[in-house]
């Protein structure tokens, strides 16, 4: 028998494997702007009982709205009876409306989106004459001052009698010559947290301290200030110790003139005698 004929192996290049993607479906990107209602004040802390601001475009107005997408202007106006604040989308014949401010804020509604959209959007007094109430804003402002009232009486109890009274003494001035001890550290608590900016600008001020040591001496008679507030001169014998440059504060200028090299033998003879 003839030998069968072996078949020939044809080697095939192997098949990559094809992996179909399932593309997941693009979300679409969620509007900024919330349908609610909006509350407008004035800045300020004014509260007129009735501000009328400028509702449509005119020479003493301009009423103008720069689109960047374009790079022109565009007029604005509020017409009661259109869905658009801009002027080149309104149709037909409109009714022209009042943007009124009464005790010094203004409530729109969430259907009158045209005027929210005016005033939150184009209209050029924002944040110049008027601001939209934010809760989350107004959440972050307090936040700051919670926690700068938190620093100053933090600080305010590790201060001693005499910074404490030196603080005081700009804020009430000369009261603080009759208080006690106790009463100058609450009356200091209570300082650092109704003004606590103040009360951490002169907590850090080393001139406090001096001014309230060169009032101290004035009103004990260790150093004296001349009628005119021109000249302090010793108590003691009425020697000259300096002259007031012109429109200082004199305490102010004698507290500079205690940290000079003259100055600084004389604040040690004046804290022995205090």
């Amino acid at each position: 028998m003839a030998k069968q004929a072996k078949a020939k192996q044809v080697e095939v290049a192997p098949q990559e494997e094809v992996v179909t993607k399932v593309t997941a479906p693009v979300k679409p990107a969620k509007s900024q702007w919330e349908i609610k209602d909006r509350v407008y004040y004035l800045k300020g802390n004014k509260s007129p009982l009735t501000l009328t601001i400028p509702g449509k475009h005119t020479r003493k107005h301009a009423l103008l709205f720069f689109d960047q997408k374009t790079g022109k202007q565009r007029e604005i106006r509020y017409a009661t009876n259109q869905d658009s604040p801009l002027v080149d989308e309104q149709k037909g014949e409109v009714t022209m409306g009042h943007i009124r401010f009464h005790d010094g804020s203004l409530t729109v509604k969430k259907e009158q989106q045209n005027l929210q959209k005016l005033l939150s959007l184009y209209h050029p007094l924002k944040g110049k004459l008027y601001e939209e109430f934010s809760a989350k804003e107004e959440a972050v402002d307090q936040l700051e001052i919670l926690d700068l009232q938190i620093d100053a009486m933090n600080a305010a109890r590790n201060i001693d009698i005499d910074q404490a009274e030196a603080i005081l003494r700009v804020e009430i001035g000369s009261k603080v010559n009759s208080m006690s001890s106790k009463e100058l550290k609450r009356d200091l608590l209570l300082f650092a947290r109704t003004n606590p900016q103040l009360f951490i600008s002169l907590a850090e001020d080393d001139n406090v301290i001096l001014r309230n040591l060169a009032i101290r001496a004035q009103e004990m008679g260790i150093i004296n200030l001349s009628g005119d507030q021109r000249t302090f001169t010793w108590g003691s014998n009425g020697r000259k110790l300096m002259n007031v440059p012109f429109d200082e504060n004199p305490y102010s200028a004698f507290a500079a003139f205690l940290k000079t090299d003259e100055g600084v033998e004389i604040y040690k003879s004046i804290d022995k005698k205090l």
